[in-house]
C-alpha cells in the first residue's frame, strides 16, 4: 500500500478517504500521525488553500499529501461566506452563530441560491509541478429557518428543491453520494486512474 498523508486531523475524513482510496492501493494517514503543525489558510480561493495545505503536509512528512478546502457560496452575498464558511461569524468557530449571521445577512433577500463547493488537491511531493486537482459542487437554496437534525454546519439551512429536504434531513449515505465532497472524491478517483502516482 502506498501511503498518503491527509492534510487534516479529522479521523472521520481520513477513514472515509481511506475507504475510497484503499481499493486503488493507498493508505490514508491523518497528518496528526506525523505531528504536522497547523498551517494558515490565507488565500481567497478554495484551490489555493487546499494546495497550500497539501504542500505543507508533504514538506513535513516526505509523502504524497491530500488536502481539501470547502465551503458555502451564496449568490446574493457575492459568494460569501466562501473560504470563510467555518468562521463566518468569527472565532471561536460556531455552526449556530454562522447560521444566525447567514440568515441575518439574507433577511429580505429573494435570491436564495447557494452551493457548497469542495476542492481536493493531491501532491506527489511538496514541489510537485502538476498536482492533481479535483472539485465538486452541490446546488440548492438557503431557507429562512433551519430544518433537520443530522449533518453539521449550514446543512439545516441548505434546501434541496428536487428532494424537498434540507441536507440535515438526508440519510447519511444519500448525502455522501450527492454532496460536493462526494462529487470531488469521484472526480479525484477518475484523475488518479488517468494519472497514477
Amino acid at each position: 500500500m502506498k501511503q498518503i498523508v491527509l492534510a487534516s486531523n479529522n479521523p472521520g475524513k481520513a477513514r472515509e478517504l481511506g475507504q475510497l482510496l484503499g481499493p486503488l492501493g493507498f493508505e490514508v494517514l491523518p497528518q496528526s500521525t506525523f505531528d504536522v503543525p497547523p498551517v494558515d489558510e490565507p488565500f481567497p480561493g478554495f484551490v489555493e488553500n487546499a494546495l497550500h495545505k497539501a504542500r505543507h503536509a508533504a514538506r513535513h512528512v516526505g509523502l504524497p499529501a491530500l488536502a481539501d478546502d470547502s465551503g458555502l457560496c451564496v449568490a446574493a452575498l457575492g459568494g460569501e461566506p466562501g473560504v470563510h464558511s467555518a468562521r463566518f461569524a468569527g472565532e471561536p468557530s460556531s455552526d449556530a452563530r454562522n447560521n444566525t449571521l447567514l440568515l441575518h445577512r439574507l433577511a429580505g433577500e429573494t435570491d436564495r441560491r447557494a452551493y457548497f463547493y469542495c476542492a481536493l488537491v493531491l501532491v506527489r511531493s511538496s514541489l510537485d509541478p502538476r498536482p492533481l486537482i479535483a472539485d465538486g459542487e452541490w446546488h440548492g437554496e438557503i431557507l429562512a429557518a433551519p430544518r433537520g437534525e443530522a449533518g453539521f454546519g449550514y446543512d439545516p439551512l441548505f434546501w434541496l428543491p428536487d428532494l424537498g429536504q434540507t441536507a440535515a434531513e438526508l440519510d447519511a449515505t444519500l448525502k455522501n453520494r450527492l454532496s460536493h465532497r462526494g462529487a470531488a472524491l469521484r472526480h479525484l478517483l477518475a484523475r488518479l486512474e488517468a494519472h497514477p502516482l
